[in-house]
């Protein structure tokens, strides 16, 4: 009877194939009876998921970026195109769907040099000494330099780890400008934590080993709220060796910023207090049309989301379509800083899907537990359980896995780092495949596993259909496991939440 009300909840197709699940041979349909819900859904759901559905999609994509210039990068026509046809699709299937509005910038320009000079002592010369670091807002400030957590003089690089942590900042008083030094995090990290402190400016200098001594221009990526400039290693020494000195910073620029959306999809069915979230970025690069990176993963998850909207989830589940990522991760950097830590808190775990359909592929798995010691941490509490539900399912079809690094390149990083546990699918990029990789998943050793990465030749000819429909599947498997069985997540408290940030910070 409680299987009748199941199949009643999900309409005549679903019910149909649920039927041909149980009515499986006698022994296969006790294993899926014994399993649970989410072992029956799990299966229901990888049936339903189909890589020539997948590949429909894709062929969308594909005919949006030849009728908009080749691409859907964030702000042209193309991008917005495939957020409409992204979000029509979950509209149909039922879905919740919402637009989240993500700035980023479209254009900056200096309209003059910027300033840095000690009041009483020294003017450094613009362009030489330092540079604005693009895109820098303007800004005229006059104020204390502030130092942070500086490695002087410095050791073997990277050393300084110099504003990476919010705890650097413990001390810093609002409205000084910050004195921060190069090393072992993004810029960005250093920035945000600065403008979160209350800095008013933010130099950041060379970290002072041979060939990390001189300034130069470079784009920092993302949206910052304060002046910041890059300086020479003898510039932050010198400032460094005279606490309390007043500077007057100043960056005169014209920064013109754009609007693009996140697509938001939740079911209408689940506990809100238990979300389930599974997420791959919408926009290419400029210079193609990003079938690969990321049609691919955003195929994937809206077929999978189209084939189970009439499930009756235990748990909320939400889908995020990003913007943005390929210039900073902004989509989902932005919509992580909009949660409440109580909203945070209801995130069980997040899922991210970035290339799924290399063509030189290798079935590559986020290290949630660092068990490659490859260079990054472990992910927070959970991760570790993700990465094993998904090389469960590879290994159900005799498919070997190999993991991959947290390296904060794609959108599982605003994640982790408010301790969220995370996991996915990632099939290679610009890196070469290994001969260790080619006996295990076939291919070419020594070759890229997508020789058109961020290129005019990722399309549709650019897919691996192999890689594509498992990869679908095993998307189909962990989302519907997920959705009705998350007694493998380490529930969220405050106290593991920072635990894990204290984990990530070290």
């Amino acid at each position: 009877m409680r299987m009748r009300r199941f199949a009643a909840a999900l309409g005549l197709p679903v019910a149909l194939l649920l039927a041909t699940v149980l009515a499986a041979p006698p022994a296969a349909a006790a294993q899926a009876r014994t399993g649970g819900l989410d072992d029956v859904f799990a299966k229901l759901l990888v049936k339903q998921v189909k890589g020539t559905n997948v590949t429909k999609h894709l062929k969308a994509f594909q005919a949006i970026a030849d009728a908009n210039g080749g691409t859907r990068a964030v702000g042209t026509p193309g991008y917005k195109a495939s957020r409409d046809y992204v979000a029509a699709k979950l509209r149909k299937a039922g879905y919740k769907v919402t637009l989240q509005p993500v700035k980023f910038v479209e254009s900056w320009s200096e309209n003059a040099p910027p300033t840095l000079a000690v009041q009483g002592g020294t003017t450094y010369v613009p362009n030489e000494d330092f540079f604005s670091f693009e895109p820098s807002p303007s800004g005229d400030v006059t104020a204390q330099v502030q130092a942070v957590d500086l490695t002087l003089p410095p050791a073997p690089a990277p050393s300084s780890t110099s504003g990476c942590e919010a705890a650097d900042f413990a001390g810093f008083v609002a409205g000084r400008i910050a004195l921060v030094q190069r090393g072992t995090c993004p810029f960005v990290t250093k920035v945000e934590n600065a403008l979160a402190a209350g800095a008013s400016a933010i130099i950041i200098f060379n970290e002072g080993q041979p060939g990390r001594t001189d300034a130069f221009p470079l784009n920092i990526g993302g949206l910052q709220g304060l002046p910041m400039v890059f300086a020479d290693f003898a510039v932050g020494e010198a400032l460094a060796a005279t606490p309390g000195a007043t500077v007057h910073l100043k960056v005169d620029a014209n920064l013109v910023l754009g609007t693009e959306d996140n697509v938001i999809a939740e079911s209408r069915l689940g506990d809100p207090r238990q979300v389930v979230m599974v997420g791959a970025h919408l926009d290419s690069v400029t210079e193609g049309p990003g079938i690969n990176d990321n049609g691919s993963g955003s195929a994937a998850i809206l077929e999978v989301a189209e084939q189970m909207a009439l499930y009756p989830v235990k748990h909320k589940v939400r889908f995020a379509f990003w913007a943005a990522e390929e210039i900073g991760l902004l989509g989902s950097t932005q919509y992580v800083a909009s949660l409440s830590q109580q909203q945070r808190d209801r995130v069980r775990l997040y899922l991210n899907f970035d290339m799924i359909a290399s063509p030189n592929y290798a079935y590559k798995l986020y290290d949630g537990d660092d068990s490659d010691n490859t260079g990054s941490p472990a992910g927070p509490p959970g991760s570790a359980q993700i990465e094993q539900r998904l090389a469960a399912f590879f290994g159900s079809r005799d498919l070997p896995t190999v993991g991959t690094d947290f390296d904060g390149r794609s959108d599982y990083g605003p994640f982790i780092a408010v301790g969220i546990p995370s996991g996915g699918i990632f099939t290679g990029a610009e890196g070469v495949k290994t001969a260790e990789e080619a006996a295990l998943f076939g291919g070419t050793a020594g070759v890229a596993y997508d020789v058109c990465y961020h290129q005019a030749c990722d399309t549709i000819a650019n897919v691996n259909a192999t890689a594509l429909d498992v990869d679908s599947d095993a998307i189909a498997d962990s989302v519907a496991r997920y959705a009705f069985d998350l007694s493998s997540i380490p529930p969220r408290t405050a106290a593991t939440a920072r635990a894990a940030l204290a984990g990530a910070a070290g």
